[in-house]
């Protein structure tokens, strides 16, 4: 059972109604997150895993590319390859670039830090959504991971 909390309760130590009030009123919303423009972008390659599409529950491969430079840094944008009889050329195409050559690699991490230029259009549905589309990819070599700044000093 779901037992209602004055809100100083759930704030606890961290701030009072007030701290709240004068933050909620100092911050403006955020805006929607609009499609990206069309055009070519630097991004890294941040995930690549098996999915299905959701109404044919066709089987892919979907990757997750986040844009590291100019002023759309940090946007993501998906590429689906899909995994089937009509597609597997162009599949095989996308994840060789990947040095991914058979389906058993399909169910290991991808290779992470990887940058790539990425071209994408600007695809519009009938109810005048717009929507990206990764026209292609080209990776460019493999980054060197930045340092987390809140990781464990290293003992020595």
């Amino acid at each position: 059972m779901n037992e209602r909390k004055p809100l100083s309760e759930i704030l606890g130590n961290n701030g009072s109604d007030s701290d709240l009030e004068s933050l909620w009123n100092a911050t403006e919303a955020a805006e929607e997150f609009a499609a990206l423009p069309a055009g070519k972008y630097t991004c890294h390659l941040i995930a690549g895993v098996l999915s299905q599409s959701g109404r044919n529950r066709t089987p892919g491969y979907k990757l997750t590319f986040k844009v590291i430079a100019g002023p759309y840094t940090n946007r993501r944008v998906w590429h689906d390859i899909w995994l089937t009889d009509r597609a597997m050329s162009l599949a095989k195409r996308d994840l060789g670039k990947l040095g991914i050559t058979t389906p058993q690699q399909l169910k290991q991490p991808i290779q992470r830090w990887l940058r790539c230029d990425v071209t994408v259009t600007l695809e519009k549905d009938d109810d005048g959504t717009e929507r990206n589309r990764v026209r292609t990819f080209q990776v460019l070599g493999r980054d060197t991971p930045e340092a987390d700044p809140f990781a464990p000093a290293a003992e020595g």
